[in-house]
């Protein structure tokens, strides 16, 4: 092999380990435009390229599998809490196959989870003082969610024996119902149905969200409400009587045409 080709072939290996180990985030945000048009995540460990103007191409987006928050043992426990309030059904797919503990793995991991846009400072009323303050506390997103992954393991260890993604699914529901009714102990600044609105919250955001933020993979959470996404025009459609069924386009889809 010349000189030249080598180096040709050291900055293209370059490149793809870059892509490869940067996962297309910055701070637990996606970077959009074209260069996330052009790259699918397979599985843990293998990202392949697509052509923009194919079929795959077309949904290309960022389902990128590693943690960047979560302990692996956090991240099941997580998965398993999305997949009750989120289940897979008939309908459609549940949390877990549309990415979603990724998707809060990944927001935790950013702004969202240090709350580095909001303002955090005291003095914090109790809790007791008035619903019309609102829930307040110097705890972090990501300090909640430790503290409430560590109660629900703590809860199912207590009345099971086992971890909380190691239960039945009726066993996760029973705990997840007591600690949205603030039924257990949580010694804290925040209480526990504070920790499962959050957790509610985000499950519901990564179903939905749109798939350039690393959830609702496939698009599957829109295609069960029929929602079209982001089209560039509804003017051939807009004066149409009868329901129209949109194939829908995530954001970056517009980089494709």
């Amino acid at each position: 092999m010349s000189e030249k080709e080598q180096n040709l072939t050291e900055k293209k290996s370059t490149r793809r380990n870059f892509l490869k180990n940067s996962g297309l985030t910055l701070g637990g945000l996606v970077l959009g435009g074209a260069v996330t048009s052009l790259v699918v995540k397979n599985d843990e460990t293998i990202t392949t390229s697509a052509p923009a103007d194919s079929e795959h191409g077309h949904e290309a987006t960022n389902y990128n599998k590693a943690l960047m928050f979560f302990t692996p043992e956090q991240y099941s426990t997580i998965a398993a809490a999305t997949e009750q309030i989120f289940p897979k059904t008939e309908v459609g797919p549940g949390a877990e196959e549309l990415l979603v503990p990724y998707f809060i793995d990944h927001q935790l991991a950013g702004s969202y989870g240090l709350m580095s846009k909001e303002y955090t400072k005291g003095p914090f009323y109790p809790k007791e003082a008035t619903p019309l303050f609102g829930h307040q506390t110097h705890l972090t997103r990501q300090d909640i969610f430790v503290l409430g992954i560590n109660l629900l393991n703590s809860e199912a260890t207590k009345r099971f024996e086992k971890k909380f993604y190691e239960l039945e699914a009726e066993q996760q529901i029973e705990i997840l119902t007591a600690v949205e009714a603030d039924e257990v102990e949580l010694n804290a600044a925040t209480t526990p149905s504070y920790f499962f609105k959050l957790l509610r919250s985000a499950t519901l955001e990564g179903v939905y969200a749109d798939p350039l933020y690393g959830g609702n993979k496939d698009m599957g959470g829109w295609k069960m409400k029929k929602f079209p996404g982001h089209q560039m025009s509804y003017a051939n459609m807009v004066e149409k009587e009868e329901f129209v069924d949109i194939k829908p386009q995530s954001l970056n889809a517009q980089h494709n045409h």
